[in-house]
């Protein structure tokens, strides 16, 4: 996912550096940067689901590390966003026993039917399609993750109810 140049509002609220402090207080004090994942989570939840260059400095002076040791965390996992991205993210498995049980063409039906293409919010900032690594969920092909959450057994149907759920607010997509 490429780097996006759109400003960000920074807010650090002081409830958000008390859920950090208690992140980092789970590791000695000079291993601050054992926290970074958890931290990066917390830090994306309260900003829009994404994590810009500006945002990503603050986490490294958060932990008194390098930006680029933030960087190297960001770039690396597609669970951390580096642009703006639809609300409801469809994230597809897109290894072989997903891929032999019909994740592409699923995925196909999902682009087509939001007007998207992989990778691209649709106009209204609600839907992306992407497809990632192995979610670890093999016997439940084809699968994806949509929040915290995975939905299993895909269909052309299943789909359209997910889609239908979502425009009507009753999908969940986190579980704190």
């Amino acid at each position: 996912m490429e780097r996006s140049h759109i400003k960000q509002e920074i807010h650090i609220t002081d409830a958000l550096m008390a859920r950090i402090n208690e992140l980092i207080s789970h590791y000695p004090a000079d291993k601050k940067k054992s926290a970074l994942l958890p931290v990066l989570h917390e830090v994306q939840d309260a900003h829009d689901n994404w994590l810009s260059i500006e945002l990503q400095n603050k986490v490294a002076e958060i932990l008194e590390i390098l930006p680029i040791e933030v960087y190297e965390v960001v770039t690396f996992y597609t669970m951390f966003n580096q642009r703006p991205i639809g609300k409801y993210m469809f994230e597809f498995c897109q290894t072989s026993p997903c891929c032999q049980n019909g994740v592409e063409d699923l995925m196909d039906y999902t682009c087509k039917k939001l007007g998207v293409k992989v990778g691209e919010p649709t106009t209204d900032g609600q839907f992306e399609v992407r497809g990632v690594e192995c979610l670890g969920a093999c016997g439940y092909a084809p699968m994806m993750q949509l929040g915290d959450f995975y939905q299993e057994h895909l269909t052309p149907e299943k789909i359209d109810q997910l889609i239908t759920d979502c425009k009507d607010g009753k999908i969940t997509l986190h579980d704190k």
